[in-house]
């Protein structure tokens, strides 16, 4: 669809790494970054008659062909540019169809150029890819270029690399090397020594009109999991990345064929769900919260889909950015859900996690070790170092009794809520507990502890933990609730029918409570004991999920009725202590509606947020919703839950 503006427009999208974004409303008016704001420039030139004209990155020397429109789909964004002689199109499509592992795996992004002539004229397309991508710390850069049988290739990586080399948030890749491939004998691929960069030019001369190459992100090793160096799950397929870009020109038609029916397909489903507001958060948010995460596979050949916390802690696999994420994925494939699960279960049976609660995160990326979040701070400068850059110790081969982690700053209810619901929804989409089974203790002891400390929580985080510690948060047991009654659910799909009536009573019995004691009138409290407060109540999407009717049809009622009364320019805030909001909640509450129309009122705001902000990054999903300015938080996964409408519909 086309659009007038958004705050940072999509371009190379794939990973936490290979990820690089426009921040300006013309593509020349700056220059392209990595989601985290460090320069990864691009510069894309057109040479009309002899004179050169700038369509990409910030302009320099050169004067510019006016652009006149972008547009944005689910899988590409193109730019059309036009003067007195020619109409160019730019055209990026990063190929993530969620039916393929492999090609959401693959880090190869498509870049067709078409130009249509008003007049004869002469053309002559460059395009640069400069040393940023490949480089967060000085160093030489070395490349080449070669051909092979179907297509030639320049490319470029430093001198000296350390694959895997650190870890942190807010930091690009130091290894690796890019790629600039095209198959057309009239397109040239070259490594410039001495000014490092890249360039393919297309000398399309009087008659040709278009042109198309491929930018891919070799980066040599991809996670550490647990003990194994794992390279991106691509590599089960291709042996070395030139076979993947030969695999990316061969199957080019059919790929782009495919992409091109899921944008028409989200576009269309999103817009009778919730007007264009809808659609547009749904197609920029689909390569956003895809790429924040990297697909390997583990040692049996399961699928691991690791998310990083981008723009926050660059924690690894957290449970609770997995959570609001996976309306998304649940929507195409739960493999990715699975592959999101698998990490967690593994180190909840590690010794050195030592609780009767599930864990927060697995790592920090991208190390996959162990958890590092609240951390034991009497370790802290002889057992570790949070620096960023640094890599964590191994606390997954840590034996018991470690005193690794501070009991205050876990996430006890909230991590095995998450964990019971993602696991039991897996399943019931699946339409077998299969994938359950071997963890069934473990879901078992976290419903236990949900059925002791969940009806009214104690002082401690959730997952928005940036608004601190909460005594008795209403929204958090409700997760618990669901959370009992996820397990209900699995237990009835092994067969153990008194079981799952026996938690399905349970969970039952809370909500009714949950509902006399948070009741304010014409909404639902924040905690329990203040009359005055509320909050987004983004937890209680589960029970139209299951169909389990937990709570009243009154509670969804007066709430979503409500947060419409409070909705501020840019959206309804999170809850009464403060005017910031997260946007993928926001969406998952919009999944209450009633009609479209109720919809509508929760979603436009947002996509108001993401035209008129001035902000320039990529979609954030914590803001304020008064002045629309990005609180924190960057290019996340959580916003795949801006597809939680389409899922529950």
């Amino acid at each position: 669809m086309e659009i007038e503006r958004i705050a940072s427009v999509p371009l190379i999208l794939h990973d936490p790494y290979f990820s690089i974004w426009a921040p300006s409303d013309k593509l020349y008016e700056a220059d392209t970054l990595h989601w985290s704001k460090a320069p990864q420039k691009l510069y894309g030139y057109v040479t009309i008659d002899g004179t050169v004209y700038c369509f990409l990155g910030k302009k320099e020397f050169h004067p510019v062909i006016e652009q006149k429109s972008v547009e944005v789909t689910a899988t590409a964004t193109k730019y059309t540019f036009e003067n007195e002689k020619i109409e160019l199109t730019v055209r990026f499509t990063s190929p993530l169809l969620l039916d393929n592992p492999v090609l959401v795996s693959r880090p190869c992004t498509y870049i067709d150029y078409e130009v249509t002539r008003k007049q004869e004229a002469e053309v002559r397309i460059d395009f640069i890819v400069t040393s940023d991508l490949v480089r967060n710390t000085p160093g030489d850069i070395i490349g080449g270029d070669y051909e092979k049988d179907t297509f030639h290739y320049a490319y470029m990586g430093k001198a000296g690399q350390h694959p895997l080399g650190h870890s942190g948030d807010n930091i690009t890749i130091d290894w690796g090397f890019v790629y600039l491939a095209a198959e057309e004998s009239d397109i040239t691929t070259v490594f410039e020594a001495g000014s490092d960069k890249l360039i393919a030019t297309a000398n399309l001369g009087k008659e040709k009109n278009k042109a198309s190459m491929i930018i891919s992100y070799d980066d040599l090793l991809s996670i550490f999991y647990f003990g194994s160096w794992q390279k991106a799950y691509w590599t089960k397929e291709y042996e070395t990345i030139l076979e993947a870009i030969e695999a990316s020109f061969a199957d080019k038609s059919e790929v782009l064929k495919k992409a091109d029916l899921l944008d028409k397909e989200i576009e269309a489903k999103a817009e009778k769900i919730g007007g264009k507001d809808y659609a547009l958060l749904c197609n920029i948010s689909y390569r956003h919260a895809i790429a924040a995460h990297k697909l390997i596979a583990d040692k049996e050949g399961n699928l691991i889909f690791l998310s990083k916390e981008n723009d926050s802690n660059g924690c690894i696999g957290t449970v609770d950015v997995s959570y609001p994420s996976v309306p998304l994925f649940l929507l195409y494939n739960t493999e990715y859900v699975k592959g999101m699960l698998r990490p967690v279960f593994y180190f909840a049976k590690c010794p050195v996690w030592e609780y009767d609660f599930a864990p927060h995160d697995v790592g920090r990326y991208p190390y996959a070790s162990g958890q590092v979040y609240g951390l034991n701070s009497e370790h802290e400068h002889k057992e570790f170092r949070y620096d960023n850059g640094n890599i964590l110790p191994f606390y997954y081969m840590y034996p018991s009794g470690s005193k690794t982690y501070d009991i205050k700053y876990q996430m006890p209810v909230e991590e095995c809520g998450n964990m019971l619901i993602l696991t039991a929804v897996v399943c019931a989409l699946d339409k077998s507990a299969d994938f359950a089974k071997p963890y069934y203790e473990l879901l078992k002891q976290w419903t236990e502890y949900l059925l002791t400390y969940g009806a009214d929580p104690g002082e401690q985080l959730c997952t928005d933990d940036f608004a601190g510690h909460l005594s008795h948060n209403v929204n958090l047991s409700a997760k618990a609730i669901m959370g009992i009654e996820a397990f209900s659910q699995l237990a009835k799909q092994m067969g153990e029918e008194k079981v799952s009536e026996e938690y399905h009573q349970k969970a039952a019995v809370m909500a009714k409570d949950w509902e006399a004691r948070s009741q304010a009138g014409d909404h639902y409290r924040l905690t329990f004991d203040n009359t005055e407060s509320w909050s987004l109540k983004y937890n209680l999407v589960w029970d139209k999920f299951f169909g389990s009717n937990l709570f009243s049809g009154e509670v969804f009622k007066k709430e979503i009725a409500y947060y419409i009364s409070k909705n501020n320019s840019y959206g309804v805030p999170l809850d009464s202590r403060r005017d910031y909001t997260k946007s993928d909640w926001i969406l998952w509450c919009a999944a209450f509606a009633e009609d479209k129309e109720q919809a509508e009122k929760l979603i436009s705001p947002v996509a108001d947020y993401v035209r008129k902000t001035t902000s320039r990054v990529p979609f954030s999903d914590w803001y304020e919703t008064v002045t629309g300015e990005y609180c924190h938080f960057i290019a996340r996964s959580v916003q795949g839950g801006i597809y939680m409408p389409m899922l529950i519909k």
